[in-house]
């Protein structure tokens, strides 16, 4: 699955460079099942960059976890979604040296909540290489009740722990690692716009 190349957008919309590897330094790689195909990828490149480094597969397919193994890195784990890697990622960060990379590759919402999560621990910014692959859909968290709903693809979209129906800002936040979405219709009530497809 190819890199995805996003449309022009505000400031402080993320954008995913790629992953290009340091070497065998310290590292943390983190992807899903699309993103996996990124990792294949960079080792293909330069194989010393799995070395040193600890694969977290979430939700990957089996197939997709032999791939990764057969790329032989320091050590393979898997997760079956982002609550559950969660403890693991934190762990891999609190153990993490100085000079460790870390390599996400997948949804923007994997790569958000990685980033988030990795900053929060210490993590500079330019220790952290992202690229997307596969879908679109954005990890919105609702301003009104802080619920966060995964993979949105439509514009404006109900949140899945309000019910409120919430317009689609491409404001991002770092610090959360999810777009932002706001109550639609709060000053005209049930004057609701017709609903479109999020494009990259």
């Amino acid at each position: 699955m190819p890199k995805t190349v996003f449309s022009p957008s505000i400031d402080s919309r993320p954008t995913y460079p790629g992953l290009v590897s340091q070497g065998a330094v310290p590292g943390i790689m983190v992807a899903d099942d699309a993103g996996a195909a990124a990792l294949i990828d960079l080792a293909t490149s330069d194989a010393s960059v799995m070395d040193r480094a600890h694969v977290l597969l979430i939700g990957g397919a089996e197939t997709t976890a032999t791939r990764l193994g057969n790329l032989t890195p320091k050590a393979l784990h898997s997760a079956p979604d982002l609550e559950a890697a969660a403890p693991l990622f934190d762990s891999l960060l609190l153990d993490a040296r100085m000079g460790t990379q870390l390599y996400l590759a997948g949804s923007e919402g994997l790569i958000g909540f990685a980033t988030a999560r990795a900053t929060a621990a210490g993590l500079p910014l330019d220790a952290i290489q992202s690229e997307h692959r596969g879908p679109i859909g954005r990890r919105m968290k609702c301003v009104h009740c802080k619920g966060i709903t995964e993979d949105v693809l439509t514009d404006p979209f109900t949140c899945s722990h309000c019910g409120l129906t919430l317009f689609v800002r491409d404001h991002f936040s770092r610090r959360l690692g999810v777009f932002q979405g706001v109550c639609v219709d709060a000053e005209t009530p049930g004057d609701i716009p017709e609903t479109v497809e999020i494009r990259a």
